[in-house]
């Protein structure tokens, strides 16, 4: 059994997947100019390039983590830092708007595509997986390269089960948020004030 705090990653997963952002944006999109399918493709597409970073944060994060206590300890204050960073710009977030734009016709497979590449080009993504992962893979685990994956995958898991039904639902969606700012704003401060929580608990985590 893999040595990680599911309740609280599942959890603090859920709200940052339900916060609006690029990946959001892109199958509401879709959603909107070609309908529901549309949609449901572009959030598996993107689930799946989450599945390339789980790959690659696999690969670095369970070497460092196997290495030694200051690495170990090093990784942990540097997504701790990461992690407040990111906390502190989504509190700063003001009535932010979702801007939807309607793009041309795209094949399913093309569409899938997109929403994958979005993903795997995206080094900010990559960094957010190095800070975030380590926060629920516990200190005296005995298997912390394959907890790692295991959290990777359950996180493009969660991201597909919370855009796909996004995906069909998009139109609706995305009128609702452009008609309550307010509701915008309570998700990013929920966000933030999760992001700093989990930096704060992560700096003061150490090895058993």
């Amino acid at each position: 059994m893999l040595e990680v705090t599911w309740l609280l990653f599942i959890v603090a997963s859920l709200v940052l997947i339900v916060t609006p952002g690029q990946d959001m944006i892109l199958v509401m999109s879709r959603s909107i100019a070609q309908g529901p399918a549309a949609g449901v493709v572009t959030a598996a597409g993107v689930s799946v390039g989450l599945v390339g970073h789980t790959v690659l944060a696999t690969l670095g994060l369970g070497a460092i983590l196997r290495t030694s206590e200051w690495l170990f300890l090093a990784l942990k204050l540097v997504g701790a830092a990461y992690l407040v960073y990111l906390g502190i710009q989504l509190l700063r977030t003001r009535q932010h708007e979702l801007t939807v734009t309607v793009g041309s016709s795209r094949t399913l497979g093309r569409l899938f595509f997109d929403g994958a590449l979005s993903n795997i080009s995206n080094p900010k993504i990559a960094v957010f997986y190095f800070a975030f992962l380590p926060q629920f893979v516990r200190p005296e685990a005995v298997h912390p390269t394959l907890a790692v994956f295991g959290l990777g995958l359950v996180f493009a898991g969660l991201t597909f089960l919370v855009k796909g039904p996004v995906g069909l639902a998009a139109g609706l969606l995305s009128g609702w948020l452009r008609s309550r700012p307010n509701a915008l704003s309570w998700l990013y401060r929920t966000s933030g004030a999760v992001l700093i929580g989990l930096g704060l608990r992560l700096a003061f985590e150490r090895r058993a």
